[in-house]
């Protein structure tokens, strides 16, 4: 089993979204004068690698501490827009911008999410639709030259519970077995694990 971490890491000045709050992390509590350490954390909830709520984009929109923790794990596919998406698993892109002309073949695989990495991104309105449709979005994630394509894998990205949060960093990773099952496969064992958690 291999894990490769997907997140990138949160600190004092990092890049934000145009538009959005700078990024403050600033130690207020030290060993030598308290006993111990306390960063004080300022930073939006879109910050880095994180999920979108679909609240995010959609007044009906359900909060981020209102989805269930797992419909932000489950099998997922590393894809190019070209290729044939394979139904009910996660979809993540690696280097490539969303537009609407994909709305439709990605809704009629009915994705369990869609993750983007920090090369790719959503257009708003590809993005907005996307959330109104149900479909969990996640961008921002690292690293994503180091899964596999067209090879299932397992991905985890849970957020912070938010009270009516629009979205949350995540700590995204993911696990891949050392022999990749297929994707038949990987969706029978994923529905195994589900039972298993009760999910």
């Amino acid at each position: 089993m291999k894990i490769i971490d997907l997140s990138q890491p949160l600190y004092d000045g990092m890049d934000a979204y145009p538009g959005d709050p700078e990024v403050h992390i600033k130690q207020i509590h030290t060993l030598n004068k308290e006993g111990w350490r306390l960063r004080y954390l300022q930073f939006s909830t879109h910050i880095g690698t994180h999920a979108d709520a679909l609240a995010h984009m959609d007044s009906k929109g359900v909060t981020i501490d209102n989805i269930p923790i797992n419909k932000f794990i489950g099998q997922t596919v590393l894809v190019k827009p070209s290729d044939t998406f394979p139904k009910e698993v996660g979809l993540a892109f690696r280097d490539v911008i969303l537009g609407l002309d994909l709305f439709k073949k990605i809704v009629e695989s009915k994705p369990l999410f869609v993750i983007v990495g920090d090369k790719c991104d959503f257009e708003l309105e590809m993005e907005r639709k996307l959330l109104q449709a149900g479909i969990l979005t996640m961008a921002g994630l690292v690293n994503m030259d180091k899964l596999p394509r067209n090879k299932p894998f397992m991905f985890y990205g849970v957020p912070l519970k938010i009270k009516d949060g629009d979205g949350s960093p995540i700590r995204a990773f993911a696990v891949i077995e050392k022999k990749v099952p297929s994707t038949s496969h990987a969706l029978r064992q994923s529905t195994v694990t589900k039972r298993a958690l009760g999910f």
